[in-house]
C-alpha cells in the first residue's frame, strides 16, 4: 500500500520536479542586478528596464498620494463646515443664556406689582 502512494506521488509531483526552472518563472517586474551582464547592449537593456519600473514606480506612488491627498482634504472641508456649524450653535445658545440672564435681573430690580388690594396697615386697631 505504502508503495502504491509513494508510485503515485512521483507521477504527479514528477513533471514539476522535471520541467526546467525557466519554465516556471515568471519575468516579474522589478530592480535587477545589472553588472552580471557581460555585454554593453544586455547591461543597457538591463538598466534601462530598471530605470522604466521605477518610473512606473514613482508615477503610481505619486498618483496614490494624490489621491489620498484629495481625499484628506475634502475631510478637512467638512470638518470645517462642522466646526463653522457648532460654533454657530454655542454662540446662539450663549445669546439665549445672557438674554435669559438680563430678563431674571430685571424681574429681580422691578418693583413689586400691586395686584389691586388695599395695602395692609400695621397696628391699627
Amino acid at each position: 500500500m505504502i508503495g502504491r502512494i509513494a508510485l503515485v506521488a512521483s507521477l504527479v509531483f514528477a513533471p514539476s520536479v522535471l520541467a526546467p526552472a525557466g519554465a516556471r518563472a515568471q519575468d516579474v517586474p522589478g530592480i535587477e542586478i545589472c553588472t552580471v551582464e557581460k555585454t554593453m547592449e544586455r547591461r543597457t537593456s538591463c538598466l534601462q528596464s530598471n530605470v522604466d519600473f521605477l518610473q512606473k514606480t514613482i508615477t503610481k506612488l505619486s498618483a496614490d498620494h494624490q489621491q489620498k491627498l484629495e481625499a484628506a482634504r475634502a475631510q478637512i472641508e467638512g470638518l470645517k463646515a462642522t466646526v463653522a456649524g457648532l460654533q454657530k450653535t454655542v454662540d446662539d445658545l450663549q445669546a439665549a443664556q445672557k438674554k435669559a440672564a438680563e430678563d431674571l435681573k430685571k424681574k429681580a430690580d422691578a418693583p413689586p406689582a400691586k395686584d389691586g388690594s388695599p395695602p395692609v396697615k400695621d397696628g391699627g386697631k
